[in-house]
């Protein structure tokens, strides 16, 4: 009976020295590093005909991410970041392209913005009188 006593106390200290790391908050313990090395950029832009982006119908969608790198569905991606990455994310500080003549017919056209740049919420929303406005006035982030 010793014996079986003895061993059984070997054997339980033996399974506590082996598995004991593995149990409780070894296992829990979330490791200290980062999750990424940059703040999500990823972002919704539409374009339809309207007034008001509640009154419009999105015509046209794209994606377009920024950071690691440029990609999405955006087909100037690229060219849209380094825009955007200029003004910070401010869409109300894009410029419009000089010299640009367009005929004053109201044919409106709202452009809106939805998702996060560089961690931070974005909602943007404007309206364009038409096409041609919101061409010469919005570069290439909203030209698609």
């Amino acid at each position: 009976m010793r014996n079986t006593a003895r061993w059984a106390a070997t054997l339980g200290l033996t399974a506590t020295a082996v598995c004991g790391p593995l149990t409780g908050t070894a296992l829990a313990t979330p490791s200290s590093a980062p999750a990424s090395l940059y703040a999500p950029s990823a972002l919704v832009l539409t374009v339809g005909h309207g007034a008001t982006a509640a009154a419009a119908t999105p015509e046209r969608a794209v994606t377009l991410n920024c950071a690691p790198s440029a990609s999405g569905t955006h087909p100037a991606a690229p060219d849209a970041c380094a825009e955007l990455r200029a003004v910070d994310g401010d869409f109300d500080a894009l410029t419009a392209r000089p010299g640009v003549m367009c005929t004053k017919i109201w044919n409106p056209v709202v452009v809106t913005a939805q998702g996060v740049w560089q961690g931070k919420r974005v909602s943007f929303e404007r309206t364009f009188a038409n096409e041609c406005v919101k061409d010469a006035a919005a570069t290439s982030v909203f030209s698609f």
